[in-house]
């Protein structure tokens, strides 16, 4: 199969879809890959490091896309995109349809074949293609919050993890998965005082058992998240519903509630955001204010650390790329449903459940493109 991989244009995304260890991978297989010129250098690749693997250097992202039968990629295309992708061509990427109609209308107008980096789904329902990412971000969603907290950036002015004598930052993690796990780690290893919220008392029983002394779980519900945002200076939305929409849990009326200088960082902005006042931002222009609170929600928080999400995002990624290489997307979903599961797009329809929820389009079922 000829793979190309393009350089990511969107607003300050650092990364690149493929290493070159997984260039030199998928041409050991017998496949062709075809690397834009400089795709891999602000994640800290070379051109003749890919060359060196096996890959071949296009000039434009034009070429990478004419030339493809399928594309590798890291987010989402963007408008300039749009009209590069063919009919029938394979894009491998993290799509997130469920908060774009304009994206998700652009890929059905196109014709192509759509597989979701973070539909793909395993048999315990983890999502093995996100949890990297949603590792990176969790962890930075302290990393940017506890920066946001310092009053010159018009936070309360609080140190996450206090010194002796004074009490550290109250840090609210709304959803217990990836995101939350990582995000009450970093917090709890500064010194912040923490509480995670989730709907799953397993997975409550699970955190309380892992986490150090100072995370506290509790049950989400409104009037939960009512009473802790009152005291939080941090509060981090880490919600998914796989590839639908994330839940509005903190609604625009809540502000009020909140002290001046409290920061929200949002990190399912890519799913539409878990807060009502989340709109997405760039690392160029990466927080809002909105009632005299902090809005931190870049929607490629990853990208600000290109090295280490390009290896962690190829690692789990190159397995499957290879399968879909080696057997042609068809008999590749056919025989890996967690891959199936990855399928949201084909040749003008959709075919997951949740794009067609937040569309109102036409389902169809999966199962008759792969006979």
């Amino acid at each position: 199969m000829i793979i190309g991989v393009p350089k990511e244009i969107k607003n300050n995304e650092n990364r690149v879809g493929l290493t070159p260890a997984g260039t030199m991978e998928l041409v050991k297989h017998g496949h062709t890959v075809f690397i834009q010129q400089n795709a891999g250098l602000q994640s800290g690749f070379e051109d003749e490091e890919y060359t060196k693997a096996g890959g071949k250097i296009l000039a434009t992202i034009e070429e990478v896309y004419q030339t493809a039968e399928m594309i590798i990629k890291v987010k989402e295309p963007i408008e300039q995109e749009y009209t590069l992708i063919k009919k029938d061509q394979l894009v491998f990427t993290y799509f997130h349809f469920a908060s774009s109609e304009p994206l998700t209308k652009a890929m059905i107008d196109s014709g192509s074949v759509c597989v979701s980096y973070e539909t793909v789904e395993d048999p315990d329902r983890s999502l093995p293609l996100l949890t990297p990412m949603s590792e990176v971000a969790g962890r930075m969603s302290i990393q940017q919050g506890a920066k946001y907290l310092e009053k010159p950036l018009k936070g309360i002015g609080i140190l996450l993890g206090g010194v002796p004598g004074v009490a550290p930052a109250k840090v609210l993690v709304l959803g217990g998965g990836v995101v939350g796990t990582q995000a009450a780690k970093m917090a709890a290893g500064m010194g912040a005082d923490v509480t995670i919220l989730d709907i799953s008392i397993k997975r409550l029983r699970y955190l309380d058992d892992v986490m150090s002394a100072n995370v506290n779980t509790e049950f989400s519900n409104e009037h939960n998240i009512r009473k802790h945002i009152k005291t939080s200076d941090l509060i981090i939305g880490g919600v998914l519903i796989p590839g639908a929409k994330a839940p509005k849990l903190i609604t625009r009326d809540m502000l009020k509630e909140m002290r001046p200088g409290t920061v929200l960082v949002d990190v399912a902005v890519d799913q539409g955001g878990c807060f009502e006042t989340t709109k997405p931002t760039t690392h160029q222009d990466p927080v809002y204010i909105i009632d005299d609170v902090v809005h931190y929600s870049v929607a490629n928080m990853p990208g600000a650390v290109p090295y280490t999400s390009t290896l962690a995002l190829t690692n789990v990624t190159l397995p499957y790329a290879i399968q879909l290489a080696n057997k042609g997307w068809k008999k590749a979903c056919a025989e890996n449903e967690p891959l199936k599961k990855g399928l949201n797009v084909i040749n003008g329809d959709v075919v997951y459940p949740a794009i067609s929820e937040a569309f109102n389009l036409p389902l169809e079922d999966v199962n008759g493109y792969l006979k």
